[in-house]
């Protein structure tokens, strides 16, 4: 015989801790342009600003600093040791200038998403 109560399409249990559990999509999959803007939204949400941290100031300096000492090795007949201090020097200028920089950009960031610190 036929079934004379149509089903419910989404169901939403709720298990022994209390939450609900929803079932994924139901409806139809999304077209290949769909997929392309919803992975599209989902790396831009990747990419927005973050706070900044010493850490990864650190880690700029540090790879700045690499390459400012590869570049003084180069030009300056391979003395080491002159490449080193000035390497060093601008590791320890870079640090706090780019821990400054980031946070000035964070709160740019900030004020044009209309939010608050």
């Amino acid at each position: 015989m036929a079934q004379t109560k149509r089903k419910r399409r989404t169901k939403h249990r709720g298990n022994a801790a209390g939450t609900v559990e929803v079932r994924g999509r139901t409806g139809r999959p999304p077209t290949p342009e769909e997929r392309k803007k919803q992975d599209r939204a989902k790396r831009a949400q990747a990419r927005q600003a973050k706070p900044p941290t010493w850490n990864a100031s650190l880690k700029k300096a540090t790879l700045a600093a690499g390459f400012m000492f590869i570049f003084l090795l180069v030009t300056n007949k391979f003395r080491v040791l002159p490449a080193v201090i000035f390497a060093l020097l601008a590791m320890a200028l870079y640090i706090p200038s780019g821990y400054y920089l980031d946070g000035w950009i964070y709160r740019r960031y900030l004020r044009k998403q209309g939010q608050s610190q």
